[in-house]
């Protein structure tokens, strides 16, 4: 079975922030996932806030949803600040609504 994009981003749909208890894919925060021909996989993510206190744990716990899938070989997370995360853009509807973001 090949590895897709949409296969790692659903895989770690489950992962939330522990204070809005939102996915971090639907709130907007990962911003691209690449995967090469060895399936070598590198996601491209950022945090809500530069200061979050649980932005290490929340990469770990994208590295360990995403390798639930029998497919990936090497996994790399990159924290990027650019562009900065504006939900207003980037959320999906319903976190937009969760949040009073209209």
């Amino acid at each position: 079975m090949k590895l897709t994009k949409e296969k790692i981003i659903e895989a770690i749909k489950s992962v939330e922030d522990p204070d809005l208890g939102m996915s971090l894919v639907e709130m907007g925060l990962i911003y691209d996932v690449v995967i090469d021909n060895d399936n070598n996989v590198n996601i491209q993510m950022t945090l809500s806030s530069p200061s979050c206190p649980v932005g290490p744990q929340l990469m770990t716990d994208v590295e360990v949803e995403a390798r639930t899938l029998k497919e990936v070989n090497k996994i790399k997370i990159d924290l990027v600040w650019d562009p900065p995360w504006a939900p207003e853009t980037m959320a999906t509807d319903s976190v937009k609504d969760a949040l009073g973001i209209w």
